[in-house]
């Protein structure tokens, strides 16, 4: 398989010589081209700021990363706009929607960014709303429309770019359990049909049984990595609950 992120010893200190805190100590993984990998620890565990230096919102204190074989940690501060948005899309948690724009203008923003031809902009558009079921509500305003919704929204300005990885902070945080379970429906369907490459970090054991490969972290390094196999989310659900027992992590319910 074609390896589309690469860590090697990834470190990251905080501080001064006198007061150095290691938010991460030594991480080293890959991920797959198609892979959904999810990243799971207790608070402070450091997987926020893991996923802050792979999207070079943040700078590593030592190690490499590498995007389709291209030193990221290399890449000149004047430069970093560019390769996010030629090879990065975002999912966050509190949407990041502009409610004076449509829902069909939010994800065209994305599009004239990168420069996209305005005659291509609409059917690509179209296309991505009706992949992920949000067609009949492109005309309206983010403040019209439901939370899982405006997530979809999110995914489909993250995509239509087709970003080389696709990372997702906490997506379901600020959504009811159904709307959660509808998005997180729609995540795998972007992962499985589209073979999009995605990355997501969350603190819930549900929304990380949607991933095929589990890395848990504590206290800034690696603690055991889980893989769903041909496991039913249910069992590899189980499976993660036991693993966030034996670091402290919470739990949540699956149904």
């Amino acid at each position: 398989m074609n390896t589309i992120l690469k860590l090697e010893h990834i470190q990251k200190y905080y501080g001064n010589e006198g007061n150095i805190t290691k938010a991460i100590k030594d991480i080293s993984f890959s991920v797959e081209a198609g892979e959904f990998l999810g990243i799971m620890g207790a608070s402070g565990s450091g997987k926020t700021t893991l996923l802050n230096c792979i999207s070079t919102i943040d700078t590593v204190s030592a190690g490499h990363i590498f995007l389709e074989g291209a030193d990221v940690t290399e890449i000149k501060p004047k430069a970093l706009a560019r390769f996010r948005r030629e090879n990065l899309g975002f999912v966050f948690q509190d949407f990041n929607l502009l409610d004076t724009l449509t829902i069909s203008e939010n994800i065209a923003l994305a599009l004239a960014i990168n420069k996209v031809p305005t005659g291509s902009v609409e059917p690509r558009i179209l296309d991505i709303a009706e992949k992920l079921n949000i067609s009949d509500i492109l005309n309206k305003y983010p403040y019209q429309v439901s939370g899982g919704q405006k997530q979809r929204c999110a995914c489909a300005r993250a995509i239509i770019n087709n970003p080389k990885l696709l990372l997702a902070d906490e997506p379901t945080g600020a959504l009811d359990s159904h709307s959660s379970q509808m998005l997180l429906s729609t995540i795998q369907s972007i992962n499985e049909q589209l073979r999009a490459t995605i990355l997501m970090v969350t603190h819930d054991a549900f929304t990380a049984s949607y991933a095929s490969r589990i890395l848990f972290l504590k206290d800034g390094e690696i603690f055991m990595e889980l893989r769903k196999g041909n496991d039913s989310r249910s069992i590899f659900f189980d499976k993660i609950l036991n693993v966030l027992t034996m670091i402290g992590g919470g739990q949540s319910h699956v149904c």
